[in-house]
């Protein structure tokens, strides 16, 4: 019985450990589809940083907009507001659309279920998501020509920061603490970034 004791804890231990970090690989791969699908919205519609639409030169009509002609504008949510970096405010309304998909724009962290027809968010691919664990970020990488009529053509990137591994088993069993997921991020460029595109 107490050899039977001791390999016991040690198989519980390790069939909790399998089945906690089986779950951490789920987590893992349901971020990383949030933030494709983020930066998928984002590539389609408006623009979280509204200096975005007047940030190109247009010096010269027709010629490309090199890299690094603006930006970069990182845009992240904090406090119950949001900001982006290098000037311009930020839309609310625009990033619940990249956070929420086309459920109801408000500013918290919930997630409503979609309706018929609607896009889902970044939300929806990843529950326990937060508005502050996004960033979205435009910038020039020589895309586009000056005084194009739909505005500039950025390179849109999506991040996620400060979020954790959750364990459960071997948090409580071993005092096993979270860990904080490495940076991932997701960049595509941008198209006709409007609200109506399907």
């Amino acid at each position: 019985m107490v050899e039977m004791t001791i390999v016991s804890t040690l198989l519980f231990a390790l069939v909790l450990g399998f089945v906690d970090f089986g779950n951490a690989f789920y987590q893992w791969n349901a971020a990383t589809k949030a933030v494709q699908v983020g930066a998928r919205l984002a590539s389609i519609s408006n623009p979280v940083a509204t200096a975005l639409a007047t940030a190109a030169p247009i010096a010269t009509p027709g010629a490309p907009v090199v890299a690094a002609a603006y930006g970069p504008f990182a845009c992240t949510y904090t406090a119950g507001a949001g900001a982006c970096s290098n000037g311009g405010s930020f839309d609310a309304a625009n990033f619940s659309r990249i956070f929420r998909g086309d459920t109801a724009n408000t500013n918290d962290d919930a997630c409503p279920a979609l309706a018929t027809g609607q896009r889902p968010g970044m939300c929806h691919f990843f529950p326990r998501l937060h508005r502050d664990n996004v960033v979205v970020t435009y910038s020039a990488t020589g895309l586009g020509y000056q005084t194009r009529l739909g505005g500039p053509v950025p390179t849109i990137t999506v991040s996620l920061q400060n979020v954790t591994f959750q364990f459960f088993f071997l948090q409580g069993l071993m005092g096993f603490a979270n860990i904080t997921m490495p940076s991932m991020l997701s960049t595509v460029t941008g198209e006709d970034l409007k609200s109506t595109s399907p």
